[in-house]
């Protein structure tokens, strides 16, 4: 049962942290609705999000690979690269501070809020949709402003029920990106918010001396989310190229309704 429960858990975290479905949503309504406990505690958290961050870097090896490049050359020829590395700095820097001030708070709301914020997840994305411009063709051509914006964005997201992904997608489309370049900053941008929320959890373990499942239980775990992860990126980003992020919204809409009718009439 253990290993089966990691299991559930990593392909929940897996699938829904790059999908803009929003993951902490998801694992809050397994644990209210289904009664589904989080047993594992900071040690397996830690891993899953290491797994998930793996993710990332095997799907984005080329583009991290360039803009680690860049940062060291003078080369004109990396200068889109080395613009993206600094953008890609410049927007983790509110979102971490938000993070830092908000995620207590945010993190231990009631049901009922993670309910509206699906509904607002579904607005953004429906909004972003109709209202984007697609003036922008690459993300290196965000400006330092429109990346603070997407930032805030992700800051934002902390509270389950939004989607990091859909706040972050829907801020890039309405500042001009289109869908895939949208998407790719929303990935890039991910990974160094998983690798900080990682290292956050690793130091509370190492403080706490928290004692973590079964290392079977924790790699089955970890390795669910690193294959979900990898597949929903892939995914994602083939999807888009075709249609409109309006699936998510109408599942994140029927959602945020299901949550908060269960809620309401469940007193």
């Amino acid at each position: 049962m253990e290993i089966l429960q990691a299991v559930l858990l990593g392909v929940v975290q897996g699938i829904s942290e790059f999908l803009p479905i929003s993951s902490s949503g998801h694992l809050r309504l397994l644990q209210e609705v289904f009664g589904l406990t989080d047993d594992f505690g900071l040690v397996f958290d830690t891993w899953v999000h290491v797994a998930t961050l793996a993710a990332v870097v095997v799907y984005f090896r080329a583009d991290l690979a360039g803009m680690a490049a860049s940062v060291l050359s003078r080369d004109p020829g990396r200068r889109a690269d080395r613009r993206l590395a600094w953008l890609v700095v410049v927007a983790t820097i509110p979102t971490g501070l938000i993070g830092l001030a908000g995620s207590d708070f945010f993190e231990s709301a009631d049901i009922l809020y993670v309910g509206v914020a699906f509904l607002v997840t579904s607005a953004a994305l429906t909004l972003a949709d109709a209202l984007s411009k697609m003036t922008l063709h690459e993300a290196s051509a965000l400006g330092w402003k429109r990346a603070v914006l997407i930032g805030v964005a992700q800051g934002i997201a902390v509270m389950p029920g939004i989607s990091r992904a859909g706040a972050t997608m829907a801020a890039g489309l309405g500042l001009g990106l289109d869908r895939e370049q949208a998407a790719r900053f929303s990935f890039l941008l991910s990974g160094p918010i998983i690798l900080l929320a990682g290292a956050k959890q690793a130091l509370d373990v190492f403080l706490t001396g928290e004692a973590g499942p079964s290392l079977l239980a924790t790699v089955a775990g970890s390795a669910a989310a690193a294959i979900t992860g990898y597949l929903a990126i892939a995914g994602l980003m083939a999807f888009i190229k075709r249609h409109s992020f309006r699936v998510f919204a109408v599942y994140t809409g029927m959602l945020g309704v299901g949550v908060l009718v269960w809620r309401l009439t469940a007193g």
